[in-house]
């Protein structure tokens, strides 16, 4: 896995956990992704360096809003290409599987033609 790569999955994770309560901590993102306590003190420092998450003084994580705008990004695209694969007949954690690996490397444009033709038959 590539810095690029692991530094979305961490955004990805630090936003669905977000939605699903008010503080996120270095520990749930540890608890989510199966990453040691250690790793994610490191993924969460160098997204820190890059702006894209700060960390209070209570150890909360805060997406930045370059961080929130990318984190949404990335699960848009989780999400909808999950929908792609379900809808082509994989079942859904193949799908959901797949749609994390193929998210982090697609084009924008492969992207887009994908989202609209989703949108088109919904």
């Amino acid at each position: 896995m590539d810095n690029r790569e692991s530094a979305e999955m961490y955004l990805e994770t630090i936003y669905v956990l977000s939605q699903k309560s008010q503080s996120v901590r270095k520990i749930d993102v540890s608890k989510h992704m199966g990453f040691t306590k250690p790793s994610v003190t490191r993924g969460i420092g160098l997204l820190e360096e890059k702006g894209l998450v700060s960390v209070d003084e209570s150890g909360n994580i805060l997406l930045t809003d370059t961080g929130k705008k990318e984190a949404k990004k990335i699960y848009e695209r989780h999400t909808i290409l999950t929908k792609a694969l379900i809808n082509i007949g994989v079942d859904e954690k193949t799908a959901a599987e797949d749609a994390c690996r193929v998210e982090h490397y697609i084009s924008d444009e492969t992207f887009n033609a994908i989202k609209k033709h989703i949108k088109q038959y919904e």
